[in-house]
């Protein structure tokens, strides 16, 4: 196409300079983060992913709540090296998977302010996007004590790679906003919801946890529904729960409110005056062993 490698090195010259621009410390502009709108989910995007929890770089994520020194672990099985964990003195708790722009992030982080948040997005522009961002805000808000260190985001592919990153019931709140509905029946196999997804959820989310889900697409809703009420890990959350009562929605969960009005798709469904499908679901205690 005529003049794009033109526009591509612009997009590369202005990320470099927001990314070494400390003292302005600008909030990146969407147009220089050129992406597609999905990505296949099968193919081999050539990601890094750790061999387990225990083997990620969180420190580098959340470097205010990094340790103070770097924990050497006892040698790998076959003797032959050491690794080093890059520890944090708590853990992630907050999932949002395929956080696109990081608008979900954003809201929360100030709202949840001692808990740590993850995005993670397959788009690489995305991704960028979001960690500079992060970066732009925490700059911003360096006078204040740990504003936006408790939120990040990594490029990931939750469909395959879930397990390597959360142990198990680490998690108390996954977010699948506004995720790709995958029209045709063909590809509904590439959905974020499935029995064998929901296993995944089942497993990193602790009991008494939530998965919160919204779309603007009725079938996919129906979907969703369908496939977290026949898991036996999960139950459908109270009304009230996700859309309160009365006028002004009282009683409605925090996060259920801001789901609703502050992710990127949500605010373009709005606009278009367009219907929200809002399904949340409490991941119940495992049945005791016989």
């Amino acid at each position: 196409m005529p003049g794009e490698p033109a526009k591509r090195t612009k997009r590369e010259e202005y990320k470099k300079k927001i990314q070494n621009d400390e003292e302005n410390a600008a909030l990146p502009q969407k147009r220089f983060y050129r992406q597609r709108a999905h990505a296949n989910p099968f193919s081999d995007h050539f990601l890094s992913y750790p061999k387990s929890p225990e083997d990620m770089d969180w420190a580098s994520l959340y470097p205010a709540y990094a340790v103070d020194q770097e924990k050497e672990i006892a040698e790998v099985q076959d003797g032959e090296e050491q690794r080093k964990n890059h520890a944090i003195t708590k853990n992630v708790e907050i999932a949002d998977i395929g956080c696109g722009f990081g608008g979900l992030l954003f809201a929360l982080a100030p709202k949840l302010p001692e808990t740590l948040i993850l995005g993670l997005e397959i788009r690489t522009s995305v991704t960028e996007y979001v960690q500079d961002k992060v970066r732009a805000l925490r700059m911003q808000n360096a006078s204040t004590t740990n504003a936006y260190q408790n939120v990040s985001c990594i490029r990931a592919n939750t469909m395959k790679f879930l397990p390597n990153f959360f142990a198990k019931h680490q998690l108390s709140k996954i977010f699948l906003c506004f995720p790709d509905p995958h029209f045709k029946q063909r590809k509904h196999k590439a959905r974020i919801v499935s029995y064998t997804l929901n296993s995944e959820y089942a497993y990193v989310l602790r009991p008494g946890g939530v998965v919160y889900t919204i779309t603007d697409v009725q079938d996919l809703h129906e979907w969703m529904k369908e496939h977290f009420e026949r898991h036996p890990s999960f139950e459908r959350v109270e009304k009230r729960f996700e859309d309160g009562e009365g006028e002004y929605g009282e009683g409605m969960d925090e996060c259920v409110s801001a789901m609703r009005v502050e992710t990127e798709e949500g605010k373009k469904v709005e606009r278009n005056k367009g219907m929200k499908f809002v399904a949340c679901f409490r991941r119940v205690e495992d049945p005791a062993w016989p």
